[in-house]
């Protein structure tokens, strides 16, 4: 094995940190907050109502949650069916980031469900809509986070076949592992194709409500926008998600990885930016960027400094080498797409005759804080005691 690559092993590194107890802290708020809305209803600590009736919940938690877990699927493709086994050490940290965060989508999406004890209605079949754009989106995402956990197996048989003092328990994860590692192949394709259906999937929901999206949204392709969208943030999510984990451990950026794989982000985000400006110009609507309105400046905030400025940046080798650059440009596009997706849901949505403006309480903004701070803890938990990060061993707690 090279001086670059080495193996997935456990952190092992000091659990509780000042930075885990804010973790924790935070995580603590928001389930105060999520307790208060399951005893007292939605309405209680809400500002939601029937003419918006999602908010930050919606577009945060679940869309951009979704949008941002792409990396899972983008670099299973890249690794497992283009065979470009060079990515094969981003594969397991961007396949528990997406696993946690569909995870945690679904914990989003219950908490903002009226009935959220209604939750298991889809997987009966009695049950199904074919007519509903909704239920296939819950549908693929369920049968999506039963793949992510499927595609973890191994890595949990991995760590338990170490398990001297559980002979048992070895033995069967080696049959397990074996077992799973044939029909791999299976998983991951089946991953790959369900992620790109429930991704476009969720612009569909906002076509459905035409006479209440800003123009510059309102399009008949916003399923296929949402899908690119999706493939320009999956690599730089997982750059994103490799370098804080770094820092985090105190190890060197894997930058022998990460600056090819930044080499496909433009080719993808300029896809995007070009089907989002001819998607303009063949509806007429580019004059609207211009108009000065609060729909108009997001849009702008959003194109410019979340896909055309990144888009730039990743152009010159020079960025894609420094791990100051490439963390710049990533984080970028990652912030572009959250708030592609915050525009979508809930800027350009505006109801007909709307008699006050939707604006997140605190109890909102503490859930939603809430839960990405228990995702970040869980993902600490899990590499610190489970192979995912590949690493020579010499990190220091921090």
């Amino acid at each position: 094995m090279s001086a670059h690559h080495h193996p997935p092993q456990p952190m092992n590194q000091k659990l509780i940190t000042p930075g885990v107890l804010v973790l924790l802290i935070l995580t603590g708020i928001g389930v105060c907050f999520a307790i208060w809305r399951f005893i007292f209803g939605i309405g209680s600590i809400t500002n939601l109502d029937n003419q918006h009736p999602w908010g930050i919940w919606i577009a945060i938690d679940v869309a951009t949650g979704v949008a941002l877990a792409a990396g899972g699927f983008t670099t299973a493709a890249l690794a497992h069916i283009f065979h470009r086994e060079h990515y094969h050490a981003v594969v397991r940290p961007a396949l528990l980031t997406a696993m946690l965060g569909y995870t945690f989508v679904g914990l989003g999406l219950m908490i903002d469900l009226g009935r959220f004890y209604n939750i298991w209605h889809p997987i009966v079949p009695a049950m199904w809509s074919g007519h509903s754009v909704l239920f296939e989106v819950g549908l693929c995402v369920m049968c999506y986070l039963t793949v992510l956990y499927i595609e973890f197996l191994p890595i949990v048989c991995e760590r338990l076949e170490k398990e001297e003092r559980w002979p048992r328990v070895r033995v069967f994860c080696m049959k397990l592992n074996g077992l799973v590692g044939r029909i791999m192949f299976f998983f991951i394709i089946a991953g790959v194709v369900l992620s790109c259906l429930h991704q476009s999937s969720l612009g569909n929901l906002m076509v459905l409500a035409p006479s209440k999206m800003h123009d510059l949204w309102d399009t008949p392709i916003l399923s296929l926008l949402f899908l690119l969208s999706a493939f320009a943030v999956g690599f730089p999510m997982v750059i994103v998600e490799s370098m804080v984990a770094s820092r985090s451990f105190k190890l060197k950026p894997e930058m022998h990885i990460l600056s090819p794989l930044a080499k496909f982000v433009p080719v993808l985000l300029g896809i995007y930016l070009g089907f989002k400006v001819g998607d303009l110009a063949v509806r007429d609507k580019l004059s609207l960027i211009g108009e000065g309105s609060p729909q108009a400046t997001m849009f702008v905030v959003e194109m410019v400094f979340g896909v055309i400025a990144p888009f730039i940046m990743l152009l010159f080798a020079r960025v894609r080498k420094s791990p100051t650059g490439l963390f710049i440009a990533a984080l970028m596009i990652v912030l572009g797409v959250a708030l592609n997706r915050i525009n979508v849901f809930l800027v350009a949505f505006q109801p007909l005759y709307p008699q006050k403006t939707y604006f997140p309480s605190i109890g909102e903004v503490a859930v939603t804080v809430g839960l990405i701070s228990l995702l970040i803890f869980c993902y600490r938990v899990i590499v610190n005691y489970f192979p995912v990060i590949s690493h020579p061993g010499q990190a220091r707690a921090t």
